[in-house]
């Protein structure tokens, strides 16, 4: 792998402003910023590359740019984020320079700059399609929990793991640690380009897991292991938790 540069990699963030449980989620003020804001001021923070926002919306792309952030518009119709971004990178980039995409979801106001240059380290395998983030699950109740997705996966090294499944069950059986997976992306762009072309899978439909698509049709998946789960925010319960993290620092 070429060392990810400034000129080969490019963050994109995908922004909905529907969102069911919390409406009018990208612009939820987080210690006087937009929540999106917030997510794009991590992603620069990680210093990995040029850093755009995928919106649906145009009040998101003003509360952006008005940040001092690339944003660009897409369609409202899009299904899945790696939908979005695809469509994103194509107005961002169109000549093609970067090598490398890394998706960080929207909702991630309080991530680690660190976490997310960590998704680009799988990449440095010439094998490796996509890589993610996953992190050793710790609290009994989440091994049960099927809102906790798990990585069954090979262990490479002490700090990565080649994807072999993802599951909402409780996986693999017997002795030794599960893995929460983080649903943060880095792919190679022509990974990316082959993924939004596949037809949903049987497996990811029936698990609702949109990465078993991509091991489905024979992608390969390796995942770094991280500290932590970043805060993702969904609830109101959860943005007061993001407020309080992002007022104390």
């Amino acid at each position: 792998m070429t060392p990810a540069t400034f000129d080969n990699t490019i963050v994109l963030i995908p922004a909905r402003m529907a969102s069911t449980r919390l409406p009018g989620k990208p612009l939820a003020a987080i210690a006087g910023l937009p929540m999106i804001v917030q997510v794009a001021r991590r992603a620069h923070e990680a210093g990995i590359g040029r850093v755009t926002v995928a919106v649906d919306h145009e009040d998101i792309l003003n509360a952006v740019k008005h940040a001092g952030f690339e944003a660009v518009m897409t369609m409202v119709t899009h299904q899945s984020g790696s939908d979005r971004i695809h469509e994103a990178l194509g107005h961002a980039d169109p000549a093609g320079r970067a090598e490398y995409i890394v998706n960080v979801q929207g909702d991630l106001p309080t991530i680690e700059p660190e976490t997310i240059r960590a998704s680009l380290r799988p990449l440095e395998n010439e094998a490796t399609d996509i890589a993610t983030l996953t992190v050793e699950i710790t609290h009994e109740d989440e091994k049960t929990n099927p809102n906790v997705v798990k990585i069954v996966g090979s262990p490479l090294s002490d700090s990565r793991l080649r994807a072999l499944y993802f599951t909402r069950a409780t996986a693999p059986y017997g002795n030794g640690p599960l893995y929460h997976h983080i649903g943060l992306y880095a792919y190679r762009r022509q990974a990316l380009e082959r993924f939004v072309m596949l037809r949903p899978s049987v497996l990811e439909k029936r698990e609702s897991l949109e990465q078993l698509r991509a091991l489905e049709a024979g992608m390969r998946i390796d995942a770094e292991i991280v500290d932590s789960v970043p805060l993702g925010v969904d609830t109101p319960a959860d943005l007061e938790r993001a407020k309080a993290i992002l007022g104390g620092r």
